[in-house]
C-alpha cells in the first residue's frame, strides 16, 4: 500500500538555522503542498509523487545565526550575535522591549550581504532609565529584497542595588529636562518641584513605580527662569537635588 502525505500546514524551517536539516521522501510517497504552504530544508529529496502550488526551498537559507545573547556590564546591555552563513543580508533591526510595552527599534546593524565565513556583531544598550528592570531584546534580519526574519527572544534582567536620583539632564534648561532614578525595590514615591521659596510648584510624579531604572520628563515651559529644586520621597528614600530653568 502507498504511503500518502498530506501537507496542508506550512512546514518551514526559519532562516536562523542552527543545523542542517533534511527532508525525504521514498518512492511511492505521495505529497500535497496546497497555496501559500512551504516545505523548507536544506536538502529536500521528493522520490514520490508532488502536487500542489506550494513551494520547495531546497538549499541553504539566507542568514544562518548561530548566536544571540544579551549579558548586563554596569549600567550597559551587550548584545552580541554571529552568523554562520549570509545570503543577501541588508541587515539587523536591534528591537528593545521593556516589561509588557511595545517592541521598539533602538538601532539598525549593517549587514555583510553575502559571506560563506561566520561574522560577528555587537550592540550596546545605554539606556536603562526605560521604566522597568525587564528588557527583551530580538533582532529583526532583513534581506536585501525586504523580507525579513525575526530571531528568539533574549532577556535580561537589571536590578539596582540602591536607590539614586540624578541630576536632570539637561542642566541649565528651557524648557524641558529628564530626571532619572534608580529604585532597588517597588515603592510608592512623589517627585515635586518646589522654588527657592520653598513653594510647591509642580508635582512631577506620584505613583507606584516598579523596581528598576525610570526616568520623567520635566516641561517647565509654564514656569518663569530661576533655580528650582526637585524632591523624591518614598518610604524607603529622600533626596534633594537643584535645578535651573534658563529661558
Amino acid at each position: 500500500m502507498k504511503n500518502f502525505v498530506f501537507i496542508a500546514l506550512i512546514l518551514s524551517i526559519s532562516k536562523f538555522l542552527t543545523a542542517q536539516s533534511s527532508m525525504i521522501y521514498e518512492p511511492g510517497s505521495s505529497i500535497e503542498v496546497t497555496t501559500g504552504a512551504d516545505i523548507c530544508a536544506d536538502n529536500v529529496m521528493i522520490q514520490g509523487t508532488y502536487t500542489g502550488s506550494g513551494t520547495l526551498c531546497n538549499g541553504p537559507l539566507p542568514v544562518e545565526l548561530t548566536l544571540f545573547t544579551a549579558a548586563l556590564n554596569k549600567n550597559e546591555i551587550n548584545l552580541f550575535w554571529k552568523t554562520e552563513t549570509e545570503v543577501d543580508n541588508f541587515g539587523f533591526n536591534v528591537e528593545r522591549r521593556v516589561k509588557e510595552s511595545e517592541w521598539t527599534k533602538i538601532s539598525f546593524i549593517e549587514g555583510h550581504g553575502n559571506s560563506n565565513s561566520p561574522k560577528e556583531y555587537n550592540y550596546t544598550d545605554k539606556d536603562l532609565f526605560a521604566n522597568g528592570s525587564k528588557f527583551q531584546y530580538r533582532l529583526k534580519q532583513i534581506d536585501t529584497d525586504g523580507q525579513f526574519e525575526y530571531s528568539d527572544i533574549v532577556e535580561v534582567e537589571v536590578v539596582p542595588t540602591q536607590y539614586d536620583l540624578s541630576q536632570n539632564y539637561p542642566n541649565p534648561f528651557n524648557p524641558t529636562t529628564t530626571i532619572r532614578f534608580s529604585l532597588p525595590q517597588a515603592e510608592q514615591l512623589k517627585i515635586n518641584l518646589y522654588n527657592m521659596l520653598g513653594e510647591l510648584v509642580k508635582t512631577l510624579a506620584d505613583g507606584t513605580y516598579e523596581i528598576g531604572y525610570h526616568k520623567i520628563l520635566v516641561d517647565a515651559a509654564s514656569l518663569p527662569s530661576g533655580t528650582y529644586v526637585y524632591r523624591i520621597e518614598s518610604p524607603g528614600f529622600v533626596q534633594v537635588k537643584k535645578m535651573v530653568l534658563l529661558k
